[in-house]
Parts: structure tokens; sequence; C-alpha cells
């Protein structure tokens, strides 16, 4: 970060301070680590001499603090992916079950919000399509922080929610289904190296609309991009400007087509086909019953929570720690 030149490309800079200071981070956390053991060693041994069972019982006490801790870096190592680090861009679609599934996709996104602010992720939305009567039909996030991508792509899948429907006058029990998609926010090193050929996009703009369908912009700055060979559709309305909102989007389209490429075991973006384009859906991955019983269950991990608000006021941990420890050999349901 000396070298002469360092700071001529402001954001390649920006990105090489942020990986020193993550790195500087890690080793700052494992000598803290090393510090709060030897302390621990020393009270153990002071109420061994004593026989003090008060300073045993703050030695124990120290002792869990420190193995929830450990834990924790101990699933950090585990986020080695070449993107895991990154930001995440989050998208939630609603799919069947009508009115029900979009007001599912609404709950989802306060619960992935609310599990990002228990991180202290900062969560921005990039683009919002409202239902007609209730919930939202999607919506894409850009959540900034340290590795978001990491731990939110235990989350990718189909979520199955089995309720009693407020919007059924007969009372009936409905079963609604939201998709959750993440991909990870590409540096500028990274999307460096990303080349889509202008022919193969679709470049769509509208007027950004905002809660309840209203237009709150006059001018068309809300930008919608296809990639013809795959099908896929990316979309911003964040900014005021249609030129940052086809900039964000044509890096979220980076970012998914290089996420795709990598799960279809593809050598180049060309390679991509839209019979690839449901991977991006995935597999049930969880159901959240709230009758006749209450309970969330991940069907590739077998946790289960009798505590169906927690988990939705984004307690998540438990659900994605146990992905992470074995990622490879979770079982996945169609």
């Amino acid at each position: 970060m000396q070298e002469d030149g360092f700071w001529d490309d402001i954001e390649r800079a920006q990105e090489t301070t942020q990986k020193a200071k993550n790195i500087k981070d890690t080793v700052e956390k494992y000598e803290e680590y090393l510090s709060k053991y030897e302390d621990i060693e020393v009270l153990l041994e002071m109420a061994k001499e004593e026989d003090d069972e008060d300073l045993v019982s703050e030695a124990f006490s120290e002792i869990k603090d420190l193995s929830n801790e450990l834990e924790e870096m101990k699933i950090r190592l585990m986020l080695s992916g070449e993107y895991d680090t990154n930001n995440a861009i989050l998208t939630l679609h609603a799919g069947v079950g009508g009115t029900d599934a979009m007001d599912w996709t609404e709950m989802l996104l306060r619960m992935y919000t609310r599990y990002c602010e228990k991180k202290g992720y900062k969560v921005e939305t990039l683009d919002l399509l409202v239902g007609d009567e209730a919930g939202i039909k999607s919506v894409t996030l850009k959540i900034t922080g340290e590795f978001a991508y990491g731990y939110l792509k235990a989350e990718r899948g189909i979520h199955r929610l089995v309720r009693i429907s407020p919007f059924n006058a007969n009372g009936k029990r409905q079963t609604s289904f939201a998709s959750m998609e993440v991909i990870p926010e590409l540096s500028t090193e990274q999307n460096k190296h990303v080349e889509i050929r202008p022919e193969d996009l679709k470049v769509d703009t509208y007027r950004a609309s905002g809660a309840g369908g209203q237009h709150v912009n006059k001018t068309e700055s809300a930008v919608r991009i296809t990639h013809i060979p795959t099908g896929i559709i990316v979309a911003c309305q964040s900014e005021r400007s249609q030129i940052q909102n086809r900039e964000t989007a044509m890096n979220m389209l980076k970012a998914k087509l290089v996420e795709l490429k990598e799960r279809a075991h593809k050598e180049k973006i060309e390679d991509l086909t839209g019979d690839l384009k449901d991977m991006g859906w995935g597999s049930q991955i969880r159901s959240y019953v709230l009758h006749p019983y209450t309970m969330v269950k991940d069907h590739r991990t077998g946790v289960q929570v009798n505590d169906v608000s927690s988990v939705m006021d984004g307690n998540l941990d438990n659900f994605i720690i146990e992905y992470l420890k074995n990622p490879s050999e979770v079982k996945e349901e169609e």
C-alpha cells in the first residue's frame, strides 16, 4: 500500500485496504482469544488454590463465552470461497399462492432485513415490485457487510409457508411459496474479467415505482436488462439516474452469470443457455408451518425450531451455521 501509484485506482485501492483490514481483524481476534484463554487458566488456578466456588463459576462462565466466540470464528474460517467475503445481492420472488405468496414474500423481506440488522449489515433496496392487493411480487436488496454473501448463500432456495390464509373468507389452510436468490456483488477487479456480448442483451427503461405502485419518478430512470441466451432478467430503480441504474443492473447481471457459470461448471458465460435458468430457483429448502402446529424445519440439515416468531424476527443462525458446516452433505428436496 506504500507503493507509488497505489491510490491511482481509488476503487482497487479501497478493496485492497479492506482486504488488509479483514486480515488484521482476524489476527487481532486470534490474539484476543489467546489472551482470554490465558486469563481463564489463571482464574482456574486461583479458584483451585483458594477453593473459591465463585471463582469457579466465573471461570466456567468465561469458558462458555469464549467457546461461543471460537465457534463463530470457526464458521468464518469455513467461509473461504472466492466470493464469501463480498457484499450480497439478495432477490425474493413470490411463487405459487397468489396474494398469499406475495404476502409471504413480504414476510421474508422483513425476516432477512432483521437478520441483516442483527449482523450489522447495511440494507439497500435496488428494485421493488409491489403486489396488486397485498405484499410484494419481488424485491432485490443490496446487503453490505463482511461475509454477507458467505452467510446468505446458505439461504438460497424455495421457502414454503403453511397457514390459515388471512385473505380467504372461509379460513382455509393455504400453502404459499417464495424463492430466495443471492449472488455476490463483484468487486471492481472481479468485474473487469467478466465480458458480456452487447448483442446478448435487451435493455428496457421504465418509470420507478414505490409503495402502493405509485410512480416516484417522472422520467424512465429504472432499468431492466435481459440476458437473451439464458433469459435471466435483472432490474434496478434505486437511483434517480438511468445511467447509474444501468450500471448497477449490469453489475448484478455479471455477478449472476458468473455465479451461475460456476454452479453449472461451464468454462465461459457464452456457454450458458436457457435450460440453466431454473437453477437460480434451487430446491425447497425450508418449511414454515403456522397451522395446525407451529414449526420451522430445514429440509437439508434437519434443523427444526418451534419458535416461529423468533425465526421470522431474523434469528437464522441455527439454520445457516448448520448448513455451512457441511454444505456438500446436506439433503435437498425437490
